[in-house]
């Protein structure tokens, strides 16, 4: 048997159906599993895996770009009414099949480490309860993407008013800041009942896994093979001993440079410099040629990667009323190429997050070449690893920032960005502490985690820990709803320890790159190309760094951080 679907285009992609489907996956399933089939097996199960996985991603991108096309959104809840469920079982009896048969091939240890849990932890009466948990997601998208203000004669989102937080003016800020905080707050009632909608569907799916808490399901599903709960909370008081002091130290220099009393939150983004904010870009298309000139100059190959993209319409970067908030990058499994999601507004952040994205998006070719789905997929490769290949660009590209190299400011101002991309790094690990704690806290403690008003107190005692410099006088409401503001407490729980365990590894990466930036970089990329193939530790370890949640480990990468602060 040699199933391989034929080349189809991407309208033709999305309207496949499950009879498309079913043929397939009954053959895998009576294919005989011998020694000398079993790599044909593979590429098979490849094929099929591929296709599948990449009409979940055109779906869900289509409802992102245009959260208002009810066209995208009935085709997405019909691909997770129809072809999810049926798929993932079908999935569910090659996994089983696979582990039975003893066999294995080389490259292949980590997936079937991943599959046995995986065959663990499934149960058919969770995919109906998946369903719902994503249709709860679609209308959390609904809500946060319809957000919208008038400001200054003008209809702008919510995100386009993060432009005003840069501003020069305090008055303005603070003025900007207030007219987004009502119209988040409008909805607050809104996300508090999809809240314990979300709490009620992830105890049933935990309670049906036989496991005590939707949080242990959670660790067995995303594959933390590698570090435990524990570890996440050695990692927050690790940030609290050798970051918070730091960041402390930074915002007492900030007020000073502001001439101010108190800091507000509205006062944590504008620039220091005495300069109007950076503006790195007026247009969509020069912050794509900014960015491709960046990456020309960390490695030739990732210009190479994100023209193509470009060249494909794989990059969807400007924002605009009825696209889903935030940013990502996604893979089209089948047509081997990854998709860029953004919502540029004209700030340096929009930068970084090109950047970030774009990371993403090469760590997708690098791993294209593997032959297997398993060992290359979004649930194969550790996202603690995927996200040092994301901010790890971020880090390396910030020596290119200026004009002299082709990208967007003059050297003032690329020194400018250096030091705010620094600053807001170190600013993150805090702000990463409390979103992390917060959903420790929510899934030990469930009859007050499904109370929004508990969750309210504990996110402003989290608050007071890791970010003490923030006043929050008159803006106590405000203050507590940042939960409600943090996308992935609600829609991918337990996602975010990631970025603060990756954000350590591309520090030290970036650290490696100021000594000898060739051999970092190809560390690096040689990291990349491993996907899914070897443990967490060995990842960091393949890209010349350690996979740590230790104190000094982190202070060590702190330090260099504000001492390059300083310097710029």
């Amino acid at each position: 048997m040699s199933y391989k679907f034929k080349e189809l285009s991407p309208s033709e992609i999305i309207d496949l159906q499950w009879a498309d489907f079913k043929e397939p996956y009954t053959e895998l399933e009576k294919l005989t599993l011998t020694a000398d089939t079993v790599r044909d097996w593979l590429a098979n199960w490849t094929a099929v895996s591929d296709m599948q996985d990449e009409i979940y991603n055109r779906a869900y991108v289509a409802t992102s770009v245009n959260t208002a096309d009810k066209k995208a959104e009935d085709r997405f809840n019909a691909y997770m009414e129809n072809i999810y469920p049926k798929a993932m079982a079908a999935e569910q009896k090659l996994k089983k099949k696979l582990l039975a048969s003893g066999l294995s091939v080389d490259g292949f240890e980590i997936p079937l480490r991943n599959m046995r849990a995986q065959a663990d932890l499934y149960r058919e009466e969770n995919l109906s309860l998946r369903i719902e948990e994503e249709k709860l997601s679609n209308k959390h998208d609904k809500i946060r993407g319809a957000q919208t203000v008038q400001w200054e004669g003008e209809e702008r989102t919510v995100r386009h008013m993060e432009v005003v937080l840069r501003d020069k003016d305090p008055g303005k800020r603070l003025s900007g800041w207030e007219t987004m905080a009502k119209r988040q707050l409008k909805d607050r009632q809104a996300i508090n009942d999809l809240w314990v909608e979300f709490m009620q569907v992830r105890g049933k799916i935990a309670a049906n896994a036989d496991v005590p808490s939707f949080r242990e399901f959670r660790w067995k599903e995303m594959l933390r093979f590698d570090y435990s709960t524990q570890d996440c909370k050695s990692f927050q008081n690790a940030i609290e001993q050798a970051v918070v002091p730091i960041v402390n130290r930074l915002a007492e220099r900030r007020k000073k440079k502001l001439g101010l009393d108190i800091l507000r939150y509205c006062d944590v983004l504008v620039d220091l410099a005495d300069a109007p904010p950076l503006k790195p870009f007026s247009t969509v298309g020069e912050l794509k040629k900014g960015a491709t000139a960046i990456f020309e100059n960390v490695h030739p190959q990732f210009a190479t990667y994100f023209r193509q993209m470009d060249a494909e319409g794989l990059l969807d970067l400007e924002n605009r009323k009825n696209k889903a908030g935030g940013a990502y990058c996604t893979d089209f499994s089948h047509s081997k190429r990854p998709f860029i999601f953004a919502n540029a507004v004209g700030i340096h952040d929009d930068v970084q997050t090109v950047l970030h994205e774009g990371g993403h998006a090469f760590h997708a070719f690098e791993c294209f070449n593997l032959p297997y789905f398993q060992q290359r997929s979004e649930g194969a490769i550790p996202m603690e690893f995927a996200e040092v290949a994301s901010m790890s660009m971020e880090f390396l590209a910030l020596r290119y920032l200026g004009k002299d190299a082709g990208g967007f400011y003059a050297s003032e101002d690329a020194a400018r960005a250096q030091a705010e991309h620094l600053e807001q790094s170190l600013m993150f690990w805090p702000y990463m502490a409390i979103v992390d704690a917060f959903q420790h806290w929510v899934y030990e403690n469930v009859e007050q985690g499904i109370d929004p008003d508990a969750c309210d107190i504990k996110w402003g005692q989290l608050e007071d820990r890791f970010r003490p410099y923030i006043d929050w006088t008159g803006y106590e409401d405000v203050k507590v709803t940042g939960w409600h503001r943090k996308d992935h407490i609600h829609q991918i729980p337990f996602y975010y320890v990631e970025y603060g365990l990756a954000q350590l590894g591309a520090a030290q990466i970036w650290n490696n790159s100021l000594g000898d930036e060739k051999q970092a970089v190809e560390a690096y990329r040689k990291a990349l190309a491993l996907g899914g193939t070897v443990s967490l530790p060995e990842l960091y370890e393949t890209a010349g760094v350690k996979f740590a949640f230790d104190a000094e480990t982190l202070r060590r990468a702190a330090q260099q951080m504000e001492k390059t602060i300083l310097s710029l």
